[in-house]
């Protein structure tokens, strides 16, 4: 299994479980000479921190980072920086009464079947969406980098509807989990960005977004609405020798490439797959289906807990590019 590094010249490698003694990641290519401390990290990591809210999980985590290699006082160096996160209020119990049984919505057949029983069934192990943590810490370091380019994402809609408190009331009311849409921004990046194909940025945002568990779909600019339109009404018209356009249906990217107008992409947030409702599964140890109901503490709603996460995300993909194309330069001075 050597497939947890994503990147070419900015290298993110991500490892641990949701209920092992930790989680961390490390992360090649960064040049040297860039302000990072603990502290840094910390706010982004705070943002995604479990049981700040009555709708997200109650397992109580401190998620204090500590970074053990590639910077040395207060600076990057250029070698690869090593962060780890100790997990503190794992409650691994509520796990032991559905280990033979494979939970609907999660990845526990796909990985029992692909790793022959020797996965880590506890919260998920590998799969869990705690390794989203990693992403965040990595990202803080991708946005140091990034230094004006601003990475936005914002929730936009709750279990269907544009008003949030209105989405998480149907949850309550139904008692059940609700998805929700995250809307991420980009602003300040270069023209010239991606190639055609298949490294287009569409496509690299694509594959490190899919990354983050939950992640549905995807869309940029007016994304699925576009097969509604007219041509004469998605084409951007272009106002100035800069690429300046009128409009952006594009979401800032034709033919793979950056036009200089801000980048602009929108991911659907399943519900969480561990909802309170009663569920049938099969088990592998009765060989029967059986009735069951996911015990414990999980998220009425993971969107609320995304945004950190996709910001994090964008950046990473970003920086790679642009030390590929090196529109960034490998040592800074």
């Amino acid at each position: 299994m050597s497939f947890n590094t994503f990147g070419k010249q900015f290298r993110f490698t991500t490892w641990g479980e949701s209920h092992g003694p930790a989680l961390g990641c490390v992360v090649d290519g960064c040049p040297p000479n860039i302000n990072l401390k603990e502290q840094d990290i910390q706010v982004e990591l705070d943002k995604r921190k479990p049981g700040q809210s009555k709708f997200t999980t109650q397992r109580k985590e401190d998620d204090k980072v500590q970074i053990l290699s590639g910077v040395f006082e207060g600076k990057t160096t250029g070698t690869p920086i090593s962060l780890i996160i100790y997990n503190q209020d794992m409650r691994s119990k509520d796990y032991g009464n559905i280990k033979d049984k494979f939970r609907p919505g999660h990845a526990d057949f796909v990985a029992h079947k692909k790793f022959n029983g020797f996965e880590d069934f506890r919260g998920g192990g590998h799969f869990s969406g705690r390794l989203t943590l990693c992403l965040v810490a990595a990202g803080v370091v991708a946005k140091k980098i990034l230094n004006t380019i601003t990475v936005v994402a914002e929730i936009t809609s709750i279990g269907g509807s544009s008003d949030p408190e209105k989405g998480l009331q149907k949850a309550i009311e139904n008692k059940d989990s609700v998805g929700g849409i995250v809307e991420c921004k980009v602003n300040g990046l270069p023209l010239g960005l991606g190639e055609p194909f298949f490294d287009s940025v569409e496509s690299l945002i694509a594959h490190a977004v899919f990354a983050i568990p939950a992640v549905r779909g995807i869309e940029f600019g007016t994304g699925f609405k576009a097969a509604a339109m007219f041509g004469i009404d998605h084409n951007d018209a272009i106002e100035n020798a800069d690429g300046k356009t009128s409009t952006n249906h594009a979401g800032g990217i034709v033919g793979g490439i950056t036009n200089g107008n801000e980048l602009v992409f929108r991911i659907a947030i399943k519900p969480t797959s561990s909802t309170p409702k009663d569920q049938f599964t099969y088990n592998w140890e009765t060989d029967q289906m059986e009735s069951f109901a996911v015990r414990g503490r999980h998220d009425l709603c993971i969107a609320l807990r995304v945004p950190p996460v996709l910001e994090a995300t964008a950046a990473i993909v970003l920086v790679d590019l642009m030390l590929r194309e090196q529109v960034i330069k490998r040592v800074y001075s």
